[in-house]
């Protein structure tokens, strides 16, 4: 029972998941779980004092960096594209998953109406902070868009469809795993073009608060997972700096 949950029971319950066969970030999304409920049970239920799980620290995780798609990938997959309707249409949808770096769930929810095909911008009102931000379409994704538009003879409100309305997200990853087949391409996940857009807007001078805008974060600590530095970017990151050779010998 809820009511019988203390400190102690909650770590031997961690450890007990430790020992079985959870991996780090499934313990932690267990503990996440617990921890939202019991709250919600001590705000509802009027209970004296703090819930257990606040003498209980989160599980640690180590955040590995996230590997973003590389663009001989992307190009391998647009490749596969031809001219027909379907074709266009996903290729306009690995271009503007690049360009813009929005989740899967973002692009889907776009309608025709949220997009400026002129200005090049685009909002995104259906984000999972629930926060509406604008994100921006570069010319060569415009092309690609106008191109998929002129084929279309629908009346569908979506901007991605198929035959009988709003493209899903089973339909895209369906999509997705079919042409990285084609491709000869493998590991490319939807959401490693959000991590090429972060690292390839990080190594292109933009700063963390626009990015952080961008992509829809609500904190600058999610964002750390995408920005996978290689040595490279370390390397040149630190010939900026150069405060030894301000010193006299």
């Amino acid at each position: 029972q809820v009511s019988q949950l203390e400190p102690d029971v909650i770590r031997r319950w961690l450890m007990w998941l430790e020992q079985g066969a959870h991996n780090p970030g499934g313990i932690h999304a267990c503990y996440r779980t617990l921890r939202a409920f019991v709250r919600w049970y001590w705000m509802e239920t009027d209970q004296p004092g703090n819930p257990p799980t606040a003498k209980v620290k989160a599980p640690r995780v180590d955040l590995e960096p996230l590997v973003p798609v590389e663009l001989e990938q992307v190009q391998a997959l647009i490749k596969t594209c031809d001219k027909s309707l379907t074709g266009l249409r996903d290729k306009a949808i690995f271009m503007v998953l690049l360009d813009t770096g929005m989740r899967a769930g973002e692009l889907l929810a776009l309608d025709l109406d949220e997009i400026d095909l002129v200005s090049g911008a685009a909002t995104v009102r259906h984000s999972k902070s629930r926060k509406p931000r604008t994100v921006f379409f570069s010319q060569p994704t415009l092309r690609a868009i106008r191109g998929y538009l002129k084929l279309r003879l629908d009346d569908f409100a979506a901007l991605f469809v198929t035959d009988t309305g709003r493209l899903s997200y089973w339909g895209l990853r369906t999509m997705l795993d079919r042409r990285s087949e084609v491709a000869g391409v493998a590991d490319v996940t939807l959401h490693s073009f959000r991590r090429a857009f972060a690292i390839g807007a990080l190594r292109a001078g933009v700063d963390v608060f626009s990015l952080q805008e961008l992509l829809g974060h609500s904190d600058l600590q999610v964002l750390r997972r995408y920005l996978k530095q290689n040595n490279d970017d370390l390397r040149q990151a630190h010939s900026k700096i150069n405060l030894v050779e301000k010193v006299k010998g």
